[in-house]
């Protein structure tokens, strides 16, 4: 049976080895020492400040006891573990292995001996986990653990760095099998006896030689308790004390969760921790957060298909590179003809990044995933406190932590579960160990301003020089493990300092105050120097004065700069102050942090948008000063309402009124139409019409009119104007009416009335007239609501006024009225 599947998976294997190709590119960064073949074993010499190296191997199963189900599931294992990488001077191995049941047959195929993944070492890898793909018949279909941990275990513990973790990651359905190896005994169950009790004897192996075990299970029948055995029998002490570093069985129960539990797992092995981005299917945009406190990071694409293209965007949004350098960080992307591809960031800018997807039709069916992996190795600034301690005496230690990019951390939530400690070592004791708390408890000044303190008495056996290294632990935090050094001293230094370093905003180019205070007792003059320590790169920070003489038996303050690079980055400047004495071999007196934020230099909208904003203001607040008169003298001037009636003897009275958008700008054209020898009438004109008058209104409210020939003079609302030719104009203001009540009304218009006196009698007569000559008809139109012919109550005809009102309305009715 296990011949005829054997077949059946050759494929999923050939697929695996594809994806294996892309363990040549994440682990590398760094060329080749010169010299250095490719996939020749061995470590380059160079020391960088990259993520902690390990040693891995990737042990893949091989036998026919996996499905093809579960093969592709160890090609994305594979491909993740590979690619997940975040050291560029790793060692990495790659074993498949089955059994050995016939002459020439082997259990284990090195494909890929110990190499280091830098340039050369990538060529190598490319070319060799090809040789995945030929499971054929040197190789038989059983489980051989014992073989495989054998072969794992010698490579990994010969020529290796001493200090660096060494992991295995076994990809297997955990059901060891070899009841067809001879090798193992006589009959099938003697033979499996056999292979678990090598299998024992290779565990113990691992935990002699500090060999973690990292079992992966696939399939639906794994043998959960020999994977978990596994996990237990080697290496027990992970990366760090902590929980989540120690080697355990992760299960992958489906496909969905393959890459999230895979990368959980390598990610606890090396003490990295893992941020899981989102999912979708191209075209998209996909995106990961990298937190501040990440100096080495790795954003996996499990892109499944190769015909799948990624672009990376930064916090900023702009495109990165792929290969090289881009604002401070290193980039070198592989696996991109595979299915999992990765961006490997060195010094990546923390914040939300974003990562394009494009795919061509045929291939947009996949959903695709994106992560982050990553570690912060971080700088510590020490101080202790005094910085020249007597034998015995009680020190106060303080720690302070920053990245790479010269990040100083101040948000306690970036490093939730950290363990921090100093350690003392030097001559004439033995090294001591204390822990270091930020929980505002004396001598703690604050709690949860990411300053971790404590207390350390120094041995009474000291002797001589002192090194105070802090220790932190926490997921995927490592320390750079720098040293502060100081001195022994026997009896009360003749020359003491204090440092003080005010905390400030600065632009750069600035500079940030401190004070130096100096008492010299000794006999001569002394010259304390001031200078920088634990400077991170790129902040060009100086120093002025660089040093302080001290006359014998004085004492004085000195103000001192601590100058701003114009070239320095924005953030916040983690750096130490000191002050030492040159004439006592340079034995430092004090320490002081530098506290001071970093801001871009202010553009001219920085330091005048008050003055932009107050001027708007004004502009503005004139504006609609202006705006309102405009409007209110626009309305003052408006004619609109206004309506003009013509009169004279015997002639027919005519009204027109002055409607909405006839009179621009406050002024209204008109003219008196005699054709035909018709009654007089008033007409709308245009400005250029023949014998047009001009009637407008000032601002002031006043009615001035233009005759045709003439000049301009002014009318009175309500009060007649002679036109010659015995024709008279009113001007009926309905605003100057506007506040006075109906009877004021009615009272102006009886006044006028009266006030024409014979004028009037002689205007009913003509009234009479006109009735006369044009029937009932006419006599609607004469009767004016200023001028009623009879009593107020009068019925038409009898001489009786219809109210004001409607004597409009029966007017304006009379005749064509030319504004309609």
């Amino acid at each position: 049976m296990r011949d005829t599947t054997r077949a059946t998976h050759l494929a999923a294997v050939r697929h695996l080895a594809g994806v294996l190709l892309a363990l040549a590119g994440l682990i590398a960064v760094t060329g080749a020492a010169p010299g250095q073949a490719a996939g020749a074993p061995g470590r380059t010499g160079a020391v960088t400040e990259g993520a902690d190296p390990i040693d891995f191997a990737v042990v893949v199963d091989q036998s026919d006891s996996l499905s093809e189900e579960d093969l592709n599931r160890e090609v994305e294992a594979a491909a993740l573990i590979a690619q997940g990488e975040i050291s560029d001077r790793s060692r990495a191995t790659v074993i498949g292995f089955g059994s050995s049941e016939k002459p020439g047959q082997t259990p284990v195929d090195e494909v890929c001996p110990p190499t280091v993944v830098n340039s050369s070492g990538r060529s190598y890898l490319n070319g060799c986990v090809k040789e995945l793909s030929r499971r054929d018949a040197r190789m038989g279909p059983g489980t051989d653990f014992p073989a495989a941990l054998r072969q794992a275990l010698t490579r990994l513990t010969e020529k290796g760095a001493p200090d660096a973790p060494k992991v295995i990651f076994l990809l297997t359905d955990g059901k060891l099998d070899v009841r067809d190896s001879p090798e193992y005994g006589a009959d099938a169950a003697g033979r499996q006896a056999d292979a678990a009790r090598q299998l024992t004897e290779q565990l113990a192996r691992a935990r002699e030689e500090s060999v973690q075990i990292w079992p992966l299970g696939f399939g639906d029948a794994i043998d959960r308790d020999a994977l978990k055995k596994m996990a237990e029998g080697g290496f027990r002490n992970g990366c760090a004390e902590l929980p989540s570093a120690t080697p355990r069985l992760r299960v992958v129960g489906s496909a969905a969760g393959i890459d999230k539990a895979l990368q959980e797992t390598f990610a606890a092995a090396r003490c990295a921790q893992v941020v899981q981005g989102t999912e979708g299917k191209p075209p998209t945009d996909l995106y990961v957060t990298i937190p501040k406190i990440a100096t080495d990071g790795s954003i996996t694409v499990s892109k499944h298909d190769p015909k799948v293209s990624a672009t990376y965007y930064d916090p900023r949004g702009r495109k990165v590179v792929t290969d090289g350098s881009f604002d401070g960080s290193t980039f070198e992307i592989t696996g991109q003809s595979g299915p999992v591809e990765a961006l490997r960031v060195k010094n990546p800018r923390p914040g939300r990044w974003r990562v394009h997807l494009e795919a061509p039709e045929g291939h947009r069916e996949r959903v695709v995933a994106v992560r982050a992996i990553w570690q912060g190795r971080l700088r510590s600034s020490v101080i202790l406190d005094p910085a020249s301690p007597r034998p015995g005496e009680k020190t106060s230690v303080e720690v302070r932590m920053q990245t790479r990019r010269g990040v100083v951390l101040d948000d306690p939530d970036e490093l939730k579960g950290i363990t921090v400690a100093a350690r003392l070592t030097g001559s004439g004791f033995e090294p001591v160990s204390v822990p270091l708390a930020d929980d505002g408890k004396a001598p703690d000044a604050r709690a949860g301003d990411v300053r971790f303190t404590g207390t350390l008495t120094v041995p009474s056996t000291a002797d001589g020089d002192l090194a105070l290294t802090a220790e932190m632990a926490a997921p995927g935090v490592t320390g750079d493990h720098r040293p502060f050094n100081a001195r022994i001293t026997s009896e009360p230094p003749p020359v003491t300092a204090s440092l003080t370093v005010e905390r400030d905003i600065v632009h750069p180019g600035g500079s940030v105050k401190g004070l130096l205070k100096v008492d010299n007792k000794a006999e001569e003059t002394r010259t304390v120097r001031l200078a920088l320590a634990d400077q991170p790169p790129g902040k060009e920070l100086t120093i002025s004065p660089a040093e302080v003489e001290i006359a014998a038996g004085t004492g004085k303050s000195v103000p001192f700069r601590v100058r701003i690079g114009s070239g320095t980055a924005p953030g916040e400047i983690g750096a130490r102050v000191t002050a030492a004495d040159t004439a006592d071999g340079g034995r430092v007196l004090d320490n002081a942090f530098l506290e001071a934020d970093v801001d871009p230099v202010p553009t001219w909208w920085d330091r005048l948008w008050w003055a932009v904003a107050l001027a708007a203001g004004v502009l503005l607040a004139l504006a609609g000063f202006l705006a309102v008169r405009y409007v209110a003298k626009r309305r003052r001037r408006d004619l609109v309402g206004v309506k003009l009636e013509l009169r004279g003897e015997g002639v027919r009275p005519d009204e027109l009124t002055v409607r909405t958008g006839q009179s621009p700008g406050g002024v209204f054209h008109f003219v008196i139409d005699r054709a035909r020898g018709a009654a007089p009438s008033l007409q709308r004109g245009g400005p250029g019409a023949a014998a047009s008058y001009r009637l407008r209104r000032t601002a002031a409210g006043e009615f001035l009119l233009k005759p045709p020939e003439g000049r301009e003079r002014a009318l009175r609302p309500e009060e007649p104007a002679a036109l010659g030719d015995g024709l008279e104009l009113v001007v009926h203001d309905r605003r100057a009416a506007t506040g006075r009540g109906r009877g004021d009304r009615d009272r102006t218009r009886g006044g006028r009335a009266s006030r024409t006196g014979d004028g009037d009698h002689a205007r009913t007569g003509l009234r009479g007239r006109n009735r006369d000559r044009g029937g009932d008809r006419d006599s609607a139109r004469v009767r004016s609501p200023r001028t009623p012919a009879g009593g107020e109550n009068g019925p038409p005809g009898d001489g009786g006024g219809a109210p004001t009102g409607e004597g409009e309305r029966r007017a304006g009715a009379s005749r064509f009225d030319p504004n309609f």
